[in-house]
């Protein structure tokens, strides 16, 4: 096997590990006790959690893994989905917004299973009206959701529960969420045109990009629809109908535009009305382009972006794509390899059809990939510093919800 090449692929390490020595003498005898502490780095919800290198090529054929069976309300089934989330053993999340629901699609699984919601459309603490979001809270076991059309985020247990409980409720439009280290909450209101984050036991929430109304301003926000949180706590938006994203630093009166805001357009420095937004380790954003059925990745610091998936039209062969959605990375497996090579899920959706993509990068430099898994369930046993595996998720819109995923070469 080869070696690991820091210099083609840059280790981000997992943890930190402190040692220190304690030596005692005696007339006799000299003792050293050595204690080392680990201490794991937060990774941000939804992102990679390695390098990926802004040269790297993508690979477009998919195998489907969830729905696929025309638009409906069976568990085999999608229907009008939004936001995406992917947890550490590659269980996929999805908020159907026409169902009234939240499915739970297990890796490999042929359907998903109703794990919030599914009733109907209204207010009680069993239901849902168009959900727009959804995040899972591993330390409290629990799903976290943006309910838009009762203006309320819900905490609702992850296994076997049967309602959920409000915990915001003060929204003119809640769309999309995510959650820092300090488990603060993230909420763009569509309404409002602001991001607002609020902590642990709090109702009115600060406002940490936007609020100053809907327009084009450096301080303003127009239909903000899903926020991504750092490690720094920089907040990016996908400002939607501004066709851009902006990046509001902590503290910030007025944010950074870090992609597009060159109005609407297919070139490209322009998005059609921007959606899902994921940013990594070195600062590229991972923008899902609507209305031009593509995803652009956007090195930092850089005055236009590249087409990674799609950008072909909108249809349904192998490398198009059709009103793209949420976007989520996922983490679970280990890698041990001296390239840029990684695997990414594309879930796409078209008209009411929503498909879900397993892509591999190409080789970087021709170099090979080389996979060990370490099962889930010892991965907090684990004290180094680790490759992991990088999936990119993708949701789309259009005609019968399924869901692709590619066999890895």
């Amino acid at each position: 096997m080869p070696s690991y090449n820091s210099n083609l692929c840059p280790l981000i390490t997992m943890t930190n590990t402190t040692i220190t020595s304690t030596t005692t003498t005696t007339p006799r005898t000299t003792t050293t006790l050595r204690t080392t502490t680990t201490t794991q780095q937060w990774v941000p919800l939804r992102a990679p959690a390695v390098d990926i290198h802004p040269n790297a090529k993508w690979i477009q054929n998919g195998l489907t893994v969830a729905g696929g069976n025309e638009s409906g309300n069976g568990l085999n089934q999608l229907n009008s989905p939004w936001g995406l989330y992917v947890d550490y053993d590659q269980t996929i999340y999805v908020a159907e917004e026409s169902n009234h629901r939240i499915m739970e699609w297990k890796y490999g699984a042929t359907s998903g299973q109703v794990v919030a919601g599914g009733n109907r459309p209204e207010n009680g603490a069993h239901q849902f009206n168009h959900p727009f979001d959804v995040i899972v809270d591993r330390e409290r076991d629990s799903l976290i959701i943006s309910d838009r059309g009762n203006k309320r985020v819900v905490r609702w247990p992850r296994r076997n529960g049967a309602s959920g409980e409000t915990i915001i409720s003060n929204f003119s439009d809640c769309w999309g969420l995510t959650m820092d280290e300090n488990r603060s909450l993230y909420v763009a209101d569509y309404g409002r045109n602001d991001v607002r984050r609020y902590r642990t036991g709090d109702t009115e929430g600060t406002v940490v990009a936007g609020g100053n109304g809907r327009g084009n301003s450096l301080a303003q926000l127009w239909s903000p629809h899903f926020v991504f949180v750092d490690r720094d706590h920089s907040v990016y938006v996908s400002d939607t109908d501004n066709h851009r994203v902006m990046k509001w630093e902590a503290g910030a009166k007025q944010g950074i535009v870090v992609a597009g805001g060159r109005e609407y357009g297919n070139s490209l420095t322009q998005f059609a009305y921007p959606n899902g937004v994921v940013v990594d380790q070195l600062g590229t954003a991972y923008v899902v382009d609507w209305g031009n059925h593509r995803v652009v990745r956007w090195p930092k610091g850089a005055t236009q972006g590249s087409v990674i998936v799609g950008g072909n039209g909108r249809g349904r062969q192998s490398n198009q794509l059709d009103h793209p959605r949420g976007l989520s990375f996922d983490r679970h497996d280990v890698y041990c390899m001296d390239n840029n090579e990684k695997i990414i899920n594309r879930l796409s959706y078209s008209g009411q059809m929503c498909t879900l993509h397993t892509i591999k990068l190409e080789s970087y430099n021709g170099l090979s990939l080389y996979k060990r898994l370490i099962p889930h369930q010892f991965l907090h046993h684990i004290h180094i510093s680790l490759q992991t595996i990088d999936v990119l998720h993708i949701l789309f819109n259009g005609l019968i919800p399924y869901v692709e995923t590619m066999i890895v070469q």
